[in-house]
């Protein structure tokens, strides 16, 4: 009878164990959103950033107007209630294409940072785990961080021109362009917090215990290192969203028929005298937000971040 009591009180503290856990964790998240919502620029951004999300969808579609339709009749309108952003030169919809270009900018930027987190991730985490840990694993801390530094000090206009010559304008071409540097400064990041987490003694214990190294690093460091991580991916994505809104301006992006912010922005240079303000106004409205929303969100969660540190 006693031993059969002291199986269930057992199986009963078993059971409650993982609900105390998910508990805490809630109560962590709820902490969390809390204090992110008292930054109320980060709260802004967040809600006009999902404005553009929304609208790169389901824009082309309410406008009534498609982006490749042309009439020369309409060229160069005056926003109305027609074209509520006005036309272009050749009578197409600005509103139709300001959002066709968001989904091309967007789309860039955010697989361009995707490409640029994860090698950067994996560089950096290899680079500084092995530092310090034989003489093997200093020579590919060395090997790697040398690399590093090269792509670093390459002037990024010029591997642009070089793939261009090598390639052909274009999204690839511009997505290869922005990951070839881009993951830099992340594998530098990734490998200063590597460095500081593995002398922490839960690293160690799992070295005692025969865990392998990349589980290790798996498990154990990139959880713990997460929340820089994250920060930092809301400010390459702004970063790479306006690179390749600004080789899209110069003429190394984007290809026409194709819209994006930048190539709009360049097409209306040559009418911005002539009164046709509404053409370069609304894209370059548009990045403008996109930057605000991604850097005070940034901003927000690092404060959050450092709040619940202390």
């Amino acid at each position: 009878m006693v031993s059969a009591l002291n199986d269930t009180l057992t199986f009963e503290a078993v059971e409650q164990q993982p609900v105390e856990i998910t508990s805490d964790r809630q109560s962590t998240f709820k902490e969390f959103i809390r204090n992110f919502c008292r930054h109320k620029l980060a709260i802004i951004g967040l809600i006009v950033l999902f404005f553009i999300t929304l609208f790169a969808i389901i824009g082309p579609v309410i406008s009534g107007h498609s982006g490749a339709e042309q009439s020369l009749i309409d060229g160069n309108l005056a926003p109305d209630s027609k074209h509520w952003f006005g036309t272009d030169d050749l009578g197409r919809d600005v509103f139709t294409r300001i959002w066709l270009g968001a989904r091309i900018s967007l789309g860039i930027g955010i697989i361009a940072a995707t490409i640029d987190i994860v090698i950067g991730i994996a560089v950096g985490a290899v680079a500084g785990y092995s530092a310090g840990r034989s003489k093997l694993g200093d020579r590919i801390d060395s090997v790697l961080m040398r690399i590093v530094e090269v792509l670093y000090g390459i002037p990024y206009l010029l591997i642009v021109i070089l793939l261009l010559v090598l390639m052909k304008p274009g999204l690839v071409t511009m997505i290869v362009a922005l990951s070839l540097t881009g993951w830099v400064n992340m594998a530098r990041i990734v490998r200063g917090q590597v460095l500081q987490i593995k002398q922490q003694q839960f690293i160690t214990a799992a070295e005692l215990l025969g865990s392998s190294h990349l589980t290790i690093i798996a498990k154990h460091i990139l959880p713990n290192i997460m929340a820089v991580i994250i920060v930092n991916l809301t400010f390459t994505i702004p970063s790479a969203i306006f690179a390749e809104s600004f080789l899209s301006f110069l003429g190394l992006g984007v290809q026409a028929p194709s819209a994006s912010w930048g190539t709009m922005a360049n097409d209306a240079l040559s009418v911005i005298l002539s009164g046709e303000w509404w053409r370069l106004f609304f894209p370059s409205l548009l990045i403008a937000l996109t930057m605000f929303s991604f850097n005070v969100i940034g901003d927000g969660l690092q404060d959050t971040l450092q709040v619940e540190a202390e």
